[in-house]
């Protein structure tokens, strides 16, 4: 099968033989892989794999090709499936206390096994969920990490309540959706980015108003001057000290700051107002398999919006230029397509 395949910082499209599936293991013949900003951070940033080679993609739908051994029940070929971007043990402290996005044994696609940057992978089939009919197949890739993350972040980590005002730091393709489940959530939400395009599609997904950063001197100052002294929530979606700090002061006494964007640098913030001001600042990984049915459920009654977020399909000859554009910020969420021609 074609895939392609980390090796030493740099992605090759290779052949590479059919994975067998091993007891309590479904093949899916993938139809679609989202393009993820995490994996330029293994691409472009040095970040390493667990598994090296690997075969990158963790945004997975497709349908099952063939069962492993002793699988029965609902499971059949052909049947329509989403993965999650990480699989989890089941059996640790994080998994028993119901956090199993932080499982002390998570196994990530396209980082600790073999992802769906490639025609077939494999799963375990107490991690795979059923997709129904009313949903795309190749766009419902999106749900197994753009959606669910930031769905995570919202309803566990941030915790928005009805009326709160929400900022929303960067508007991206998971940010675009903290956007629409912050809107959701009942909260009046303030999307922030340099980009005016992507500014303007936020007010599609629920934002009330925008901000642009250059047209500023501070944007932290101007946060407190149109909610009359801060923020209640603000989730920074971006992954740079610059924004998680302006993330952080603009919020309102009492508030709370949502760290979805990963950034391997040190991030100060000042202690003395996090003390005084009873501020909270939490972390957000991933999502909860507990979460996957009521976020699907989400999407086939069209209360989440999930077509207008892919912007860029791919076929898997040419996913350089998926990741070309993503580098340059263009779009909200490219598609791979392994089996297009």
């Amino acid at each position: 099968m074609k895939a392609a395949v980390l090796e030493q910082g740099r992605l090759h499209l290779r052949e590479v033989p059919v994975p067998e599936p091993g007891p309590g293991e479904v093949l899916v013949r993938v139809e679609a892989c989202g393009i993820c900003h995490t994996d330029l951070h293994y691409l472009d940033h040095g970040v390493p794999t667990f598994k090296s080679p690997v075969i990158l993609g963790h945004e997975v739908s497709g349908r099952i090709a063939q069962l492993g051994p002793g699988v029965s029940g609902p499971w059949r070929e052909g049947h329509r499936v989403l993965l999650p971007a990480v699989f989890t043990c089941g059996a640790c402290r994080t998994c028993r206390s119901g956090r199993e996005n932080i499982c002390e044994q998570m196994k990530m696609l396209g980082n600790h096994v073999d992802g769906a940057y490639a025609e077939y992978v494999v799963a375990p089939t107490k991690d795979c969920f059923t997709l129904p009919a009313e949903i795309p197949l190749a766009e419902a890739c999106l749900i197994g990490d753009a959606m669910s993350t930031p769905y995570h972040a919202v309803k566990h980590r941030a915790q928005v309540r009805l009326g709160e005002t929400v900022a929303i730091f960067g508007c991206g393709g998971v940010g675009m959706n903290a956007v629409q489940f912050a809107a959701l959530a009942g909260g009046y939400v303030i999307a922030v980015d340099i980009d005016e395009g992507k500014l303007q599609r936020s007010r599609e997904f629920g934002a009330r108003e925008t901000l642009n950063p250059r047209a500023v001197e501070r944007v932290d100052k101007e946060l407190k001057k149109r909610t009359g002294g801060g923020v209640d929530v603000a989730l920074e979606v971006i992954g740079k000290p610059e924004t998680i700090r302006a993330a952080y002061d603009s919020l309102r006494p009492g508030g709370r700051l949502c760290v979805v964007g990963y950034s391997a640098e040190p991030v100060p913030l000042a202690a003395s107002k996090l003390m005084f001001y009873e501020l909270a600042v939490v972390g957000s990984l991933g999502c909860r398999p507990s979460d996957y049915p009521e976020l699907i459920e989400l999407v086939r009654t069209g209360r989440a919006q999930l077509l207008p977020l892919v912007t860029g399909r791919y076929p898997l000859e040419n996913i350089f230029a998926g990741f070309d554009a993503l580098r340059r910020g263009e779009g909200l969420r490219g598609i791979v397509l392994p089996q297009a021609a």
